[in-house]
């Protein structure tokens, strides 16, 4: 359907956190699909863009926006829907949802690739400010739920639809280093532990119905956020080898579209594999 509310007959992805980074390249791989896209940020405007410091202290200036990633996708022939939407806010998060919902009238991708950007998420174990890790967990796992609640069941109920959660290896592995010196900090890997289980759940409960959730791992992107906040050069020490936003984004289409997706149900994906397989 259009943004005007007339049918267009392509299938409809929304792709949370897309005005930048893995986001906004994975608007595009569905743009490039035949996908019409529903987009959420925070970033309406070009120049508006900031993102919190690793530790504490002014946001910083970061390009990208809601509008340059919607005139990007509409460039590819295809409708854009471009959503203002903060992970941290449950009443913005849940009304970007309904706005894409009402115009459109159905979703059947949603890739949760936004994160909750807090202050903090570097602090070392005992310098974790409570409130700090309250927030990233809030908007990590809770209101991520919250949009899958509103969003999954129009998908059940035509009995067909992919959630896409783009999760984390910090989850799952153990920092080689302290937080600013090649490792992360807990209060993030945490809230992107409980993030994954989500996947779970959905497959568990409503598989039967139609539903598919998939846990893709991104691999080490550095983001123009993550290039910003600095410290990336040292994970890059550490050995983790970086990759292209574009490598997750191919991911995310091929476990929408191809239909041996399905053998990967249950699992973590790791992009970087993935892609080198299918482009094999």
């Amino acid at each position: 359907m259009s943004d005007t509310g007339l049918p267009s007959g392509r299938p409809v992805a929304l792709v949370t956190g897309a005005s930048r980074g893995i986001g906004r390249e994975i608007a595009l791989a569905f743009a490039r699909s035949g996908f019409d896209v529903a987009l959420t940020a925070r970033t309406v405007r070009e120049g508006d863009g900031r993102v919190a410091p690793r530790t504490h202290g002014e946001p910083i200036p970061v390009p990208g926006s809601l509008e340059t990633t919607a005139g990007e996708v509409r460039a590819l022939g295809v409708e854009a829907l471009p959503v203002p939407m903060d992970l941290l806010d449950a009443a913005s998060v849940l009304s970007a949802a309904d706005q894409v919902l009402e115009t459109w009238g159905r979703v059947d991708v949603l890739v949760n690739n936004a994160y909750a950007q807090t202050a903090g998420n570097m602090d070392r174990v005992l310098d974790i400010d409570l409130d700090d890790a309250t927030a990233m967990l809030r908007g990590n796992y809770l209101h991520q739920l919250a949009l899958i609640q509103r969003v999954a069941p129009t998908m059940v109920e035509r009995g067909a639809g992919v959630l896409i959660n783009m999760v984390s290896g910090s989850a799952t592995t153990d920092p080689p280093a302290a937080p600013g010196e090649g490792g992360w900090g807990l209060s993030y890997a945490a809230s992107k532990a409980a993030f994954s289980r989500l996947a779970g759940a959905v497959n568990a409960e409503y598989r039967p119905r139609g539903l598919r959730a998939f846990n893709l791992s991104p691999g080490f992107v550095v983001t123009e956020s993550g290039a910003a906040r600095g410290g990336t050069d040292k994970i890059v020490g550490q050995g983790f080898d970086a990759v292209p936003a574009t490598v997750p984004a191919d991911a995310a289409v091929w476990l929408a579209t191809d239909p041996g997706a399905d053998r990967f149900l249950g699992k973590v994906v790791w992009a970087p594999k993935l892609v080198e397989a299918i482009t094999a």
